[in-house]
């Protein structure tokens, strides 16, 4: 018998953990998880129906892939079913892409920091990471159209931007997609897509229309407040849609998460409701850091930025310490998500009690 143990593959010795270091909560207290984008609310009373009942039928298989909500998603977004893919999460539909679309030694162009999936999905292709910094906390889209090179397969794109929580807007993002040569795929994330209501807000949708390489993500986790199912869904050309449906695995969205999605679909007028107190208590949240003399950038999401540098480290674990789990980019900064008002108003006294103020 051989003294050797099977080794896993070499690439993934470079691949970063998704969330380097969770916060931890405080040893007693209240804690508030402020570092995943969860949304503060339980589920729409409708989707809640839709899960109980859903989950009387558990020892059944859901169908290989979730046709109902396919379906149901297509109708919504006026697209034809065959542009329509789902997966457990927009981080699955990234699996897939990864599976699908990219092969050793590919170039791939996104701005960083940015989400965090993206160097995991590229590595674990073999694919070759090509970082564009931000300039500020914004996409430098001119930067990242001149890094587009012959062995470029791909660019990965957030609208509105994750961790920074800022957006480019329709007219810089038309541009900058009319830029792209055409065999280039771009996967256009818009995971915040509910929270950006401002009237230059792009719509990835309509831009795939006539756009065939382009691919829109989004996500029942956020808005929908669906984290929990890992439910998510995109769009594409019939050609590359079908790729990453191959890709899938099968049955990776269950009934109870296709059910839920459903009838949150179904409940526009509730989701708009609990996004518009989203949104206020963003903007309550901004303007009293801002009372304090901390630089808050302008946010189209369901969470803050705070740009400390150095002091994030020192920042991220005082509000540990008061029950606030916030994520932490070392030396960079803080991203804060938009939690209940008690847990917001604790954010702001913990914070107004730290200096110096940024």
């Amino acid at each position: 018998m051989s003294s050797h143990s099977p080794s896993p593959r070499a690439v993934l010795d470079g691949i970063p953990a998704y969330v380097p270091k969770p916060p931890q909560p405080p040893a007693t207290g209240t804690s508030h998880r402020l570092f995943l984008n969860e949304n503060p609310y339980p589920p729409l009373p409708s989707a809640l129906a839709a899960i109980s009942r859903a989950a009387a039928r558990t020892n059944l298989y859901p169908g290989i892939f979730p046709d109902q909500l396919a379906d149901a998603v297509a109708r919504k977004l006026e697209v034809p079913l065959s542009h329509v893919l789902t997966g457990p999460g927009s981080v699955g539909i990234y699996q897939q892409i990864g599976q699908a679309m990219l092969s050793p030694g590919d170039e791939v162009v996104y701005a960083w920091p940015s989400f965090e999936a993206f160097p995991i999905v590229v590595r674990m292709a073999g694919a070759v990471p090509v970082e564009v910094p931000l300039t500020g906390e914004t996409h430098d889209l001119e930067a990242m159209a001149a890094a587009i090179r012959p062995r470029t397969a791909m660019v990965l794109l957030c609208e509105p931007n994750n961790p920074t929580g800022t957006a480019v807007g329709a007219a810089e993002l038309k541009r900058f997609l009319d830029r792209v040569p055409g065999h280039v795929l771009v996967v256009l994330d818009e995971a915040y897509f509910e929270f950006y209501r401002a009237p230059d807000a792009p719509d990835g949708v309509e831009l795939h229309r006539d756009r065939p390489n382009l691919v829109v993500l989004r996500t029942f986790s956020k808005a929908y407040g669906l984290a929990g199912l890992r439910v998510g869904y995109g769009v594409a050309h019939p050609e590359i849609a079908e790729a990453l449906r191959k890709c899938a695995v099968p049955c990776g969205v269950s009934r109870i998460a296709e059910q839920a999605a459903l009838a949150a679909l179904n409940a526009e007028d509730e989701l708009l409701e609990q996004v518009g107190r989203i949104t206020a208590e963003r903007e309550r949240l901004r303007e009293a850091l801002g009372a304090q003399g901390r630089r808050v950038p302008p946010s189209a999401t369901n969470f803050l930025w705070l740009p400390l540098g150095k002091d994030s480290s020192t920042v991220a674990a005082a509000l540990e310490q008061r029950g606030l789990l916030v994520r932490d980019f070392p030396g960079t900064g803080l991203r804060i998500t938009v939690g209940s008002p008690e847990a917001n108003d604790l954010l702001i006294a913990t914070l107004g009690g730290l200096t110096p103020a940024r």
